[in-house]
Protein backbone atom coordinates (compact mmCIF):
# COMPACT_ATOMS: atom_id res chain seq x y z
CA UNK A 1 0.00 0.00 0.00
CA UNK A 2 1.51 3.36 -1.39
CA UNK A 3 1.46 6.46 1.36
CA UNK A 4 -0.41 9.37 -0.12
CA UNK A 5 1.98 12.37 -0.92
CA UNK A 6 1.52 15.83 -1.48
CA UNK A 7 3.91 16.97 -3.81
CA UNK A 8 5.22 20.51 -3.26
CA UNK A 9 7.96 22.51 -5.13
CA UNK A 10 11.38 22.63 -2.94
CA UNK A 11 11.16 25.68 -1.04
CA UNK A 12 13.80 27.72 0.96
CA UNK A 13 16.62 25.74 3.11
CA UNK A 14 17.76 28.09 5.85
CA UNK A 15 20.71 26.30 6.53
CA UNK A 16 22.43 26.73 3.09
CA UNK A 17 22.35 30.42 4.01
CA UNK A 18 23.10 29.89 8.01
CA UNK A 19 26.62 28.16 7.21
CA UNK A 20 27.74 31.52 5.73
CA UNK A 21 27.23 32.64 9.24
CA UNK A 22 29.15 29.82 10.82
CA UNK A 23 31.91 30.07 8.03
CA UNK A 24 32.52 33.45 8.77
CA UNK A 25 32.73 32.19 12.59
CA UNK A 26 35.09 29.80 12.29
CA UNK A 27 37.06 31.68 9.63
CA UNK A 28 37.65 34.78 12.02
CA UNK A 29 38.27 32.18 15.54
CA UNK A 30 40.79 30.37 13.75
CA UNK A 31 43.47 32.87 13.74
CA UNK A 32 43.17 32.14 17.39
CA UNK A 33 44.48 28.53 17.31
CA UNK A 34 46.87 27.56 19.88
CA UNK A 35 47.36 31.09 20.82
CA UNK A 36 45.49 30.70 24.43
CA UNK A 37 43.55 33.98 24.61
CA UNK A 38 39.96 32.21 24.71
CA UNK A 39 38.42 35.63 24.65
CA UNK A 40 39.37 37.03 22.01
CA UNK A 41 39.46 33.85 20.07
CA UNK A 42 35.25 34.06 21.27
CA UNK A 43 35.19 37.33 20.57
CA UNK A 44 35.92 37.08 16.86
CA UNK A 45 33.72 34.16 16.45
CA UNK A 46 30.50 36.12 17.66
CA UNK A 47 31.25 39.34 16.03
CA UNK A 48 31.63 37.46 12.43
CA UNK A 49 28.38 35.28 13.22
CA UNK A 50 25.99 38.04 14.35
CA UNK A 51 27.25 40.46 11.54
CA UNK A 52 26.08 37.65 8.97
CA UNK A 53 22.97 36.74 11.19
CA UNK A 54 21.51 39.69 10.71
CA UNK A 55 22.32 39.60 6.55
CA UNK A 56 19.83 36.40 6.85
CA UNK A 57 15.93 37.53 5.59
CA UNK A 58 13.99 35.94 9.52
CA UNK A 59 13.03 37.24 12.09
CA UNK A 60 14.73 35.33 14.77
CA UNK A 61 15.05 35.34 18.53
CA UNK A 62 17.98 34.20 20.35
CA UNK A 63 16.47 31.05 22.65
CA UNK A 64 20.30 29.73 23.00
CA UNK A 65 23.07 32.45 22.90
CA UNK A 66 26.50 32.79 24.50
CA UNK A 67 24.25 33.21 27.62
CA UNK A 68 25.14 33.46 31.77
CA UNK A 69 28.40 31.15 31.77
CA UNK A 70 30.26 33.74 28.80
CA UNK A 71 28.47 36.94 29.79
CA UNK A 72 28.31 37.99 26.34
CA UNK A 73 27.07 41.24 24.77
CA UNK A 74 25.77 40.07 21.57
CA UNK A 75 24.17 36.86 20.99
CA UNK A 76 22.91 36.82 24.03
CA UNK A 77 19.26 34.94 24.86
CA UNK A 78 16.58 37.27 23.90
CA UNK A 79 18.52 38.90 20.93
CA UNK A 80 16.93 39.67 17.80
CA UNK A 81 18.63 38.38 15.03
CA UNK A 82 18.17 38.74 11.24
CA UNK A 83 16.61 41.39 9.25
CA UNK A 84 12.93 41.20 10.66
CA UNK A 85 11.14 39.87 7.81
CA UNK A 86 9.35 36.11 8.02
CA UNK A 87 9.82 33.16 9.00
CA UNK A 88 9.82 33.49 12.77
CA UNK A 89 12.48 31.19 14.33
CA UNK A 90 14.17 30.18 17.27
CA UNK A 91 17.76 30.01 17.03
CA UNK A 92 20.53 28.62 18.94
CA UNK A 93 23.94 29.83 18.45
CA UNK A 94 27.26 28.47 19.87
CA UNK A 95 29.90 30.30 17.80
CA UNK A 96 32.62 28.60 19.28
CA UNK A 97 31.86 24.87 20.73
CA UNK A 98 35.00 23.96 22.49
CA UNK A 99 36.48 27.79 23.16
CA UNK A 100 39.57 25.80 25.17
CA UNK A 101 39.91 23.56 22.31
CA UNK A 102 41.05 26.04 20.16
CA UNK A 103 42.91 28.26 22.77
CA UNK A 104 45.26 25.52 23.31
CA UNK A 105 45.17 24.25 19.71
CA UNK A 106 43.35 20.76 20.43
CA UNK A 107 41.27 19.16 18.02
CA UNK A 108 37.28 19.48 17.66
CA UNK A 109 36.42 23.11 17.89
CA UNK A 110 33.47 24.04 16.04
CA UNK A 111 31.21 27.00 14.66
CA UNK A 112 27.49 26.31 15.47
CA UNK A 113 23.76 27.36 14.55
CA UNK A 114 20.48 25.57 14.93
CA UNK A 115 17.06 26.83 13.73
CA UNK A 116 13.19 26.03 14.81
CA UNK A 117 10.03 27.66 14.31
CA UNK A 118 8.89 30.38 16.65
CA UNK A 119 8.06 28.88 20.46
CA UNK A 120 9.35 25.34 19.84
CA UNK A 121 13.08 25.97 21.40
CA UNK A 122 13.47 24.37 24.84
CA UNK A 123 14.48 27.30 27.02
CA UNK A 124 16.94 26.05 29.89
CA UNK A 125 16.66 29.22 31.80
CA UNK A 126 18.82 29.21 34.83
CA UNK A 127 19.90 25.37 33.81
CA UNK A 128 23.37 25.28 32.56
CA UNK A 129 23.69 21.84 32.59
CA UNK A 130 21.79 18.46 31.67
CA UNK A 131 22.07 15.22 31.35
CA UNK A 132 21.94 13.32 28.84
CA UNK A 133 21.85 10.27 26.30
CA UNK A 134 22.00 10.55 22.44
CA UNK A 135 21.67 7.70 19.70
CA UNK A 136 21.63 7.41 16.24
CA UNK A 137 18.35 5.98 13.98
CA UNK A 138 19.56 2.45 14.32
CA UNK A 139 19.49 2.79 17.91
CA UNK A 140 15.84 4.56 17.74
CA UNK A 141 13.92 3.56 21.00
CA UNK A 142 16.89 1.33 23.01
CA UNK A 143 17.75 4.39 25.52
CA UNK A 144 15.48 5.78 28.74
CA UNK A 145 17.45 7.95 30.65
CA UNK A 146 15.88 6.69 34.02
CA UNK A 147 17.00 3.34 33.92
CA UNK A 148 20.81 1.76 34.15
CA UNK A 149 23.65 2.56 31.85
CA UNK A 150 24.22 -1.51 31.57
CA UNK A 151 20.32 -2.11 30.57
CA UNK A 152 20.43 1.07 27.68
CA UNK A 153 23.86 -0.12 26.56
CA UNK A 154 22.92 -3.64 26.41
CA UNK A 155 19.20 -2.36 24.70
CA UNK A 156 21.58 -0.27 22.06
CA UNK A 157 23.42 -2.82 20.89
CA UNK A 158 20.80 -5.72 20.78
CA UNK A 159 19.13 -2.61 18.21
CA UNK A 160 22.34 -2.01 16.27
CA UNK A 161 23.24 -6.07 15.96
CA UNK A 162 26.07 -5.79 17.49
CA UNK A 163 27.89 -7.14 20.99
CA UNK A 164 27.83 -4.66 23.82
CA UNK A 165 31.76 -5.33 23.72
CA UNK A 166 31.53 -3.48 20.61
CA UNK A 167 30.00 -0.37 21.53
CA UNK A 168 31.57 2.93 21.52
CA UNK A 169 30.53 5.51 24.02
CA UNK A 170 31.40 9.03 24.56
CA UNK A 171 31.52 10.95 27.46
CA UNK A 172 33.39 14.58 28.75
CA UNK A 173 35.96 13.83 31.06
CA UNK A 174 34.73 15.51 33.95
CA UNK A 175 34.73 14.22 37.73
CA UNK A 176 31.17 14.16 38.16
CA UNK A 177 31.27 10.99 35.83
CA UNK A 178 33.26 8.82 37.63
CA UNK A 179 30.24 6.61 38.75
CA UNK A 180 29.32 6.42 35.32
CA UNK A 181 32.68 6.00 33.68
CA UNK A 182 32.72 2.53 36.08
CA UNK A 183 28.90 1.43 34.67
CA UNK A 184 30.27 2.18 31.04
CA UNK A 185 33.36 -0.23 32.01
CA UNK A 186 31.62 -2.50 33.82
CA UNK A 187 28.97 -3.39 31.19
CA UNK A 188 31.84 -4.37 28.71
CA UNK A 189 31.83 -1.35 26.69
CA UNK A 190 34.50 0.63 25.24
CA UNK A 191 34.65 4.53 26.24
CA UNK A 192 35.71 7.25 24.74
CA UNK A 193 36.84 10.65 27.09
CA UNK A 194 36.88 13.94 25.30
CA UNK A 195 38.06 16.97 27.20
CA UNK A 196 35.18 19.44 25.57
CA UNK A 197 33.12 20.13 22.92
CA UNK A 198 29.94 17.51 23.36
CA UNK A 199 27.88 19.13 20.24
CA UNK A 200 30.38 17.33 17.86
CA UNK A 201 30.23 13.95 20.25
CA UNK A 202 26.50 14.18 19.72
CA UNK A 203 27.05 14.38 16.14
CA UNK A 204 29.34 11.14 15.97
CA UNK A 205 26.91 9.67 18.31
CA UNK A 206 23.84 10.86 15.38
CA UNK A 207 25.47 9.69 12.49
CA UNK A 208 25.59 5.84 12.32
CA UNK A 209 28.26 5.48 9.71
CA UNK A 210 30.91 7.31 12.46
CA UNK A 211 32.55 4.92 14.84
CA UNK A 212 30.64 6.04 18.23
CA UNK A 213 27.54 4.26 19.42
CA UNK A 214 26.05 6.45 22.35
CA UNK A 215 26.84 9.55 24.02
CA UNK A 216 26.00 10.06 27.22
CA UNK A 217 26.79 11.64 30.53
CA UNK A 218 26.36 15.54 31.94
CA UNK A 219 27.10 18.54 29.54
CA UNK A 220 25.91 22.03 28.32
CA UNK A 221 21.92 22.54 28.22
CA UNK A 222 22.64 24.95 25.32
CA UNK A 223 24.54 22.03 23.77
CA UNK A 224 21.96 19.75 24.24
CA UNK A 225 18.90 21.88 22.41
CA UNK A 226 21.18 22.43 19.58
CA UNK A 227 22.28 18.82 19.57
CA UNK A 228 18.22 18.17 19.91
CA UNK A 229 17.94 20.00 16.78
CA UNK A 230 20.41 17.74 14.82
CA UNK A 231 18.84 14.41 16.15
CA UNK A 232 15.16 15.47 14.76
CA UNK A 233 17.32 16.19 11.22
CA UNK A 234 19.40 13.11 11.33
CA UNK A 235 16.06 10.91 12.81
CA UNK A 236 17.98 9.96 15.81
CA UNK A 237 17.07 9.92 19.52
CA UNK A 238 18.03 12.26 22.13
CA UNK A 239 17.36 12.12 25.70
CA UNK A 240 18.76 14.72 28.68
CA UNK A 241 17.17 15.35 32.30
CA UNK A 242 18.31 18.95 33.81
CA UNK A 243 21.04 18.89 35.98
CA UNK A 244 21.64 21.37 39.15
CA UNK A 245 25.13 22.23 39.92
CA UNK A 246 24.08 23.75 43.38
CA UNK A 247 21.06 23.52 45.73
CA UNK A 248 20.64 27.13 44.66
CA UNK A 249 20.53 26.58 41.12
CA UNK A 250 18.08 23.84 41.56
CA UNK A 251 15.92 26.50 43.45
CA UNK A 252 16.20 29.32 41.44
CA UNK A 253 14.85 26.99 38.35
CA UNK A 254 12.42 25.63 40.74
CA UNK A 255 10.99 28.71 41.79
CA UNK A 256 10.79 29.84 37.98
CA UNK A 257 8.81 26.75 37.12
CA UNK A 258 10.62 24.13 35.50
CA UNK A 259 10.66 20.64 37.21
CA UNK A 260 14.35 19.69 37.25
CA UNK A 261 13.48 15.86 37.56
CA UNK A 262 11.64 15.37 34.42
CA UNK A 263 12.79 13.47 31.29
CA UNK A 264 12.99 15.57 27.95
CA UNK A 265 12.04 13.86 25.08
CA UNK A 266 13.66 15.14 22.15
CA UNK A 267 10.39 16.24 20.98
CA UNK A 268 10.54 18.56 24.17
CA UNK A 269 13.63 20.06 24.09
CA UNK A 270 12.74 20.82 20.19
CA UNK A 271 9.20 20.38 19.55
CA UNK A 272 9.33 20.82 15.51
CA UNK A 273 10.89 18.25 13.11
CA UNK A 274 11.42 21.80 10.74
CA UNK A 275 14.99 22.48 12.20
CA UNK A 276 18.00 23.47 10.65
CA UNK A 277 21.65 22.59 11.86
CA UNK A 278 24.61 23.97 10.51
CA UNK A 279 28.64 23.55 11.99
CA UNK A 280 31.90 24.28 10.62
CA UNK A 281 34.72 23.27 12.26
CA UNK A 282 37.51 25.31 13.15
CA UNK A 283 40.24 22.83 14.05
CA UNK A 284 40.45 19.74 12.68
CA UNK A 285 38.14 16.78 14.26
CA UNK A 286 36.50 13.75 13.61
CA UNK A 287 33.72 15.15 12.37
CA UNK A 288 34.95 17.75 9.91
CA UNK A 289 38.00 19.43 8.98
CA UNK A 290 39.62 23.00 10.51
CA UNK A 291 39.71 25.89 9.06
CA UNK A 292 43.07 25.74 6.31
CA UNK A 293 44.59 29.01 5.78
CA UNK A 294 46.48 29.25 2.37
CA UNK A 295 47.95 31.99 0.41
CA UNK A 296 45.67 34.55 0.54
CA UNK A 297 42.74 32.33 0.58
CA UNK A 298 41.12 29.88 3.22
CA UNK A 299 39.10 26.40 3.07
CA UNK A 300 36.67 25.47 5.75
CA UNK A 301 34.67 22.21 6.13
CA UNK A 302 30.98 22.13 7.17
CA UNK A 303 28.17 19.90 8.04
CA UNK A 304 24.59 21.20 7.02
CA UNK A 305 21.27 19.53 7.60
CA UNK A 306 17.32 20.24 7.09
CA UNK A 307 15.15 18.22 9.30
CA UNK A 308 11.96 18.65 7.21
CA UNK A 309 13.86 16.58 4.24
CA UNK A 310 16.29 14.83 5.81
CA UNK A 311 18.88 16.14 3.92
CA UNK A 312 22.55 16.30 5.03
CA UNK A 313 25.24 18.14 3.38
CA UNK A 314 29.04 18.13 3.74
CA UNK A 315 29.90 21.53 1.86
CA UNK A 316 33.97 22.37 1.35
CA UNK A 317 34.02 25.82 0.75
CA UNK A 318 37.39 27.44 -0.55
CA UNK A 319 37.14 31.63 0.60
CA UNK A 320 39.13 34.02 -1.44
CA UNK A 321 40.35 36.12 1.65
CA UNK A 322 42.18 38.80 -0.86
CA UNK A 323 38.71 39.31 -2.57
CA UNK A 324 36.52 39.30 0.50
CA UNK A 325 38.46 41.64 2.19
CA UNK A 326 38.14 44.05 0.04
CA UNK A 327 34.55 44.75 0.82
CA UNK A 328 34.35 42.63 4.55
CA UNK A 329 34.54 44.18 7.50
CA UNK A 330 35.18 40.92 9.48
CA UNK A 331 39.00 40.66 10.13
CA UNK A 332 40.11 37.62 8.44
CA UNK A 333 43.42 38.21 8.19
Amino acid sequence: MTQSRSPQAPDRNLALELVRATEAAALAAGRWMGRNRKNEGDGAAVDAMRLVLNTVQMDGLVVIGEGEKDEAPMLFNGEEIGTGQPPEVDIAVDPIDGTRLLAQGRPGSLSVIAISPRGTMFDPGPMVYMNKWVVGPDALGAVDIDAPVAENLSNVAKAKGKKVQDLVCIMLDRDRHEDMMAEVRNAGARLRLIMDGDVAASLLALLPERKVDVLLGIGGTPEGVISSCAAHALGGEMQGRLWARDPDERAQAEAMGYDVDKPLTNDELVSSKDTFFVCTGITDGDLVDGVDYRAGAAVTESLVMRGKSGTVRFIQARHNLDKVMEYSSIDFE
